[in-house]
């Protein structure tokens, strides 16, 4: 039988890696600018932060990876809803450190982005890093982390959960809030 001291410390360290991750990047905070690698509808491009916020706000969402079952449906759903994220003149952009090989395939698979935004690849973790997006069960892969950024550059709203299903309302609601 294990001891009780054990079987807490396990507890809690499967407590921990069931938590959602907390992005560090507080509302109100300069986002960190970046250019990346990126593909729409399967055509390669380089994505410019700067570039993107001088149209209105941005939506980086920070994904594991292209062709998993979380990040097909976090696609899909922002793919759905994109038309009402243009009427509100903001940018989407998916931006994953894993499977970044597939990123041209996954940004125009009907089933995912249905090439109707960007996805960056971030090699190395680099952008992730600095947004403080790393998956902590997966060194090197970004965590599901979404962030709404003003076009002042200022960060307007984080959610950070790994599952998929609220990060699209979550940052719809709050470009919304940004355009009152």
């Amino acid at each position: 039988m294990k001891s009780p001291l054990k079987l807490a410390a396990l507890a809690l360290a499967g407590a921990l890696l069931a938590a959602p991750a907390f992005a560090a990047l507080k509302e109100g905070t300069q986002a960190p600018d970046f250019t990346a690698p990126a593909y729409l509808a399967g055509k390669p491009f380089t994505f410019h932060l700067s570039d993107a916020l001088k149209k209105g706000p941005v939506v980086v969402y920070f994904f594991p990876a292209a062709h998993t079952s979380g990040c097909n449906l976090e696609a899909h759903l922002f793919s759905q809803a994109i038309d009402k994220f243009r009427a509100l003149h903001a940018t989407v952009i998916g931006v994953t450190a894993g499977n970044t090989d597939q990123l041209a395939d996954f940004s125009r698979e009907t089933e995912h982005c249905s090439g109707k935004f960007p996805v960056a690849a971030d090699t190395g973790a680099k952008i992730a890093r600095e947004y403080d997006a790393l998956l902590t069960m997966r060194p090197g892969w970004s965590d599901r982390t979404s962030y709404v950024i003003a076009p002042s550059g200022k960060i307007a709203h984080v959610y950070s959960d790994l599952k998929p299903n609220r990060h699209v309302q979550e940052t719809l609601d709050a470009v919304r809030t940004l355009e009152k």
